[in-house]
């Protein structure tokens, strides 16, 4: 991913809620407008490819295509079943869950392991994102500082236990809820054998990114194609911003 005027970045896009009909919002994204961007995505010619590809590249082990992107969902919303799967198997598009376990119940929002399962079987990489969704960089007033420890290792840990539990598949990389974190949590994240974390900053991922603080881009369900567009820098000039 290097070349003599720049290097290589990898657009790794988060998606949460989508809704067929209902108006958008930050963390909702109309069907429609999905589908026109994963459309968008195969006819100017990028390429989704998958978190372990984008791993092997960050760690210097495979060249991946020029434009490359990756595309991940966050929390565990029952629309990505019944929206987001159908349009991503259409146009074969590799895709990661990082599912916080609490919220997997089965409701008429929220995923079922079941569904977690099939959409696992299904090529779905299902990846971690806490246990309950609490800000893991940030000590609540009341805790002490062991109560922090202890609470922010049980996020890691125990959520990893239960997807593995759950779907049979090792848990190998961390969307931290919010993007918060901080170099405890870092550290503890790779002590516990996660392979590379994940925080909401806006912008695409160059070869030498830290493994524990690897960037994404929220997609808003306010955004054009062309806003979509902004979010897919696959090359960056030597001396660009």
């Amino acid at each position: 991913g290097l070349w003599p005027t720049g290097y290589q970045t990898v657009p790794v896009l988060t998606y949460h809620k989508l809704s067929r009909n209902g108006a958008p919002d930050a963390m909702t994204v109309r069907e429609a407008d999905f589908e026109a961007q994963m459309r968008f995505l195969r006819e100017k010619g990028y390429r989704v490819i998958s978190l372990d590809d984008l791993f092997e590249f960050l760690r210097f082990r495979r060249q991946i295509p020029a434009r490359s992107v990756v595309i991940t969902f966050d929390d565990g919303w029952r629309s990505l079943y019944d929206i987001a799967f159908p349009i991503l198997k259409k146009y074969g598009y590799p895709a990661t869950l990082f599912v916080y376990t609490d919220l997997i119940v089965g409701s008429r929002e929220t995923l079922s392991w079941e569904q977690v399962r099939e959409l696992s079987r299904n090529g779905f990489d299902i990846q971690g994102h806490s246990k309950t969704h609490r800000y893991l960089g940030r000590k609540d007033r009341k805790e002490s500082f062991r109560d922090y420890f202890e609470a922010v290792r049980k996020e890691i840990v125990e959520s990893s236990k239960i997807i593995r539990n759950h779907t049979g598949r090792e848990v190998k990389y961390l969307a931290y809820p919010y993007g918060d974190t901080n170099a405890l949590v870092a550290a503890m994240t790779r002590k516990e054998g996660y392979h590379l974390a994940f925080t909401v900053e806006r912008e695409s991922a160059p070869f030498f990114s830290n493994d524990f603080r690897v960037s994404r881009s929220m997609i808003y369900g306010s955004f054009n194609l062309e806003d979509f567009r902004n979010n897919l820098t696959t090359f960056r000039k030597f001396g660009s911003e």
